[in-house]
């Protein structure tokens, strides 16, 4: 009779659905239970799911020390049904030996035992001393729960026919039916796996309770079937979506972001905001300051008379045109405040030549790899102060191993600052050459004008040396950078068209055909600015 209860009661658990946790180090994994072994005190899952992974095994088998808690996902369409059946078989089987047995009194307890069972099975309330006043679920013997676990025997109920009978009376049939009662004993302490499974289900309570499946009498009422019904359509909204089907649907990130309008709910904002007399907050760019700047003042240099031309950098600055004599008053009192003019030389030349060594191409025209390609760069010197700045340039280009000629008008007569500069460019290799017939006749990359002075600059021009070097510079088609451009401008009859101008301090009122016109910082202090009536702000940045 107990292998009976027993396979009925692992039969009962078949096909449920149920999440099973083994711990941190095997996991939790989920599937249907196709088998449950009470000998090995092992269950079976098929088509099981490892931490939310399908497993590459279709059927896993776990073993009940290796359970931590158990969960019931889902319970089959035909288990009451099944339930229903296994409750009337049982319920006949023990009618028939109920009153035979109670007239046994040295095997009540095997009988009493085997009533437990039963009533774990139908879900049936007794009226003993030991009954809970709900369906019992007890086990045997648990291992990996809350610790060992005895049970304890409880009489059977008198709804089964209890009698009270007296010891020591029993006919050779009670006996017989005695033995059958201890074997019933004997085969449900095996039943610890199934055990294991009541006990875990009755304590977690998931998904429908233990009260909603066993009513908790021999016939359910209408209430008890309208609970059931309730726990089973809520179960079935939970977990009736077939996992297959749900683990594969992809979700439609496109599809859903297309739903959202960002223009409409930006627009909506914007009107609530406006009805609401909200001031919105103002954007600011990358390059704009969060904080409220003072007012930018453009015109930071002022001269004493009124510039008939003004100059503007790149970043707004207006830079007012000098006359010459303010100019030379700028430099006589540089030179008294101990800016000289070999110092003024040197500062030129530096600037001058990294101004020619970036229009060449910078790093990537000198690099050692390109050797075979040095630029060439013709520098025309005229005999005076301008002239030897054009000499400073070209001892530093030469030293940057740029291939310069320097071109100077054969005179009886120049000036120191220009024979000192001839002296350092001989330490270098650059080319000085006094005969306008020796001019290069190839390609030049770059030409650098210091031909022209303020002071002689319309008697020069008429020289016809002057004129043949201009020819000579109009049909090279090279580029020219002037140094120190005078207050004419080189675009007066006969003078070079020039692509960029280099003006030292402040600029002069230059032409049309001075190019681009760059300035070139000396290094003057603002109160030698200042002595000479000019207020100064550096335009450099």
């Amino acid at each position: 009779m107990a292998c009976a209860v027993s396979r009925a009661m692992a039969e009962a658990w078949l096909d449920f659905l149920v999440s099973v946790d083994c711990g941190s180090s095997l996991g939790v994994y989920m599937g249907r239970i196709f088998s449950v072994d009470q000998k090995m005190q092992t269950i079976s899952l098929s088509q099981p799911y490892r931490n939310g992974v399908r497993c590459t095994v279709g059927e896993l088998t776990l073993s009940a020390n290796d359970i931590k808690d158990l969960k019931i996902l889902e319970m089959p369409q035909g288990q009451m049904k099944s339930q229903a059946r296994a409750r009337e078989e049982v319920s006949s089987q023990m009618q028939s030996q109920s009153r035979v047995q109670s007239q046994m009194p040295s095997q009540r307890n095997g009988i009493s035992q085997c009533c437990e069972e039963f009533n774990c099975i139908t879900g049936r309330r007794g009226s003993g001393p030991g009954d809970s006043g709900g369906p019992v679920m007890q086990m045997l013997h648990m291992k990996g729960g809350e610790g060992d676990r005895q049970t304890t025997p409880q009489p059977i109920s008198k709804r089964y026919g209890e009698r009270s009978v007296q010891r020591g009376s029993c006919s050779p049939q009670q006996k017989e039916q005695g033995c059958h009662a201890q074997s019933a004993t004997t085969d449900a302490s095996t039943d610890k796996c199934l055990g294991a499974l009541n006990k875990a289900i009755r304590r977690r309570h998931n998904s429908w309770s233990s009260t909603t499946r066993f009513p908790g009498a021999g016939t359910p009422s209408k209430a008890g079937n309208r609970r059931v019904c309730r726990g089973r359509d809520k179960t079935d909204d939970c977990f009736a979506d077939d996992l297959d089907n749900l683990l594969a649907t992809e979700f439609d990130f496109e599809g859903n972001l297309a739903l959202f309008d960002k223009a409409a709910v930006f627009q909506e904002i914007a009107s609530h905001e406006k009805c609401n007399g909200v001031a919105r907050r103002v954007k600011y760019r990358h390059d704009e300051n969060i904080l409220e700047p003072q007012p930018a003042v453009f015109r930071q240099i002022s001269v004493p008379e009124q510039s008939k031309m003004e100059y503007c950098t790149d970043t707004g600055l207006v830079v007012p045109a000098v006359t010459p004599e303010l100019h030379q008053q700028l430099l006589a009192a540089a030179e008294r405040g101990g800016l000289t003019l070999e110092r003024r030389m040197e500062v030129v030349g530096i600037c001058a030549s990294q101004m020619a060594l970036m229009l060449l191409g910078g790093s990537s025209r000198l690099d050692p790899k390109n050797s075979h390609q040095r630029p060439s760069v013709v520098v025309l010197c005229g005999v005076h102060e301008q002239g030897a700045q054009g000499i400073a340039c070209a001892r530093h280009l030469a030293n940057h191993g740029v291939s310069v000629l320097v071109y100077l008008h054969n005179c009886t007569k120049s000036p120191p600052v220009i024979a000192a500069e001839l002296r350092l460019l001989q330490g270098t290799t650059a080319t000085c050459m006094s005969q306008h017939a020796g001019l290069p006749t190839g390609p030049v990359d770059l030409l650098v004008n210091c031909l022209d002075c303020t002071k002689t600059c319309t008697a020069q021009r008429e020289q016809p040396w002057y004129r043949s070097v201009v020819a000579w510079a109009g049909g090279s088609r090279a580029p020219v950078l002037t140094i120190d451009p005078p207050a004419s401008g080189p675009a007066t009859p006969g003078g070079l068209q020039s692509k960029w101008s280099l003006a030292l301090g402040l600029p002069l009122a230059l032409g049309e055909g001075a190019g681009r016109v760059y300035l070139c910082d000396l290094g003057i202090p603002e109160s030698i600015f200042q002595e000479v009536g000019i207020l100064y702000h550096p335009p450099f940045g």
